[in-house]
């Protein structure tokens, strides 16, 4: 089951600006093995970070180290299963992730999915409002 959606777009000249501007950025927001990519490849995992925070509804309990993006043997992309992730994932009842991204044209657009397995249970801790103002 679907349980979050997520999709980012990023200006990759703008981007690049910044990382001139702040160098530091760069490792605060990359992984090692993510540095050493070229800037449009850098927007794009930027991107693919900003729309998983958003598929998995808040950046809570995640950092930006633990958001690495990967490519399989299949160049397919995805993110590394992290510790930082995986309980990130755990807190929300998710399971798995998906990832889309290109560059093209001047813009880095990633797209996020994140799934709970079927007939899987979670048990949400936090109180919700069932309309009658009662928590």
């Amino acid at each position: 089951m679907i349980i979050g959606i997520g999709v980012d777009t990023v200006d990759i000249a703008r981007f690049e600006r910044q990382l001139e501007r702040v160098p530091a950025l760069r490792e605060r927001l990359f992984t090692p093995a993510e540095r050493e990519l070229r800037v449009a490849s850098l927007a794009a995992r930027f991107a693919a970070k900003e729309a998983l925070i958003k598929a998995l509804g808040g950046s809570d309990g995640v950092s930006w180290q633990d958001l690495d993006v990967v490519r399989g043997v299949d160049r397919a992309p995805s993110f590394a299963p992290t510790p930082g992730l995986a309980a990130a994932l755990a807190a929300r009842g998710a399971h798995e992730t998906h990832l889309s991204m290109t560059h093209d044209a001047g813009v880095a657009t990633a797209f996020v999915i994140v799934e709970r397995r079927a007939g899987a249970e979670y048990a949400r801790t936090e109180a919700t409002d069932d309309g009658t103002g009662q928590q």
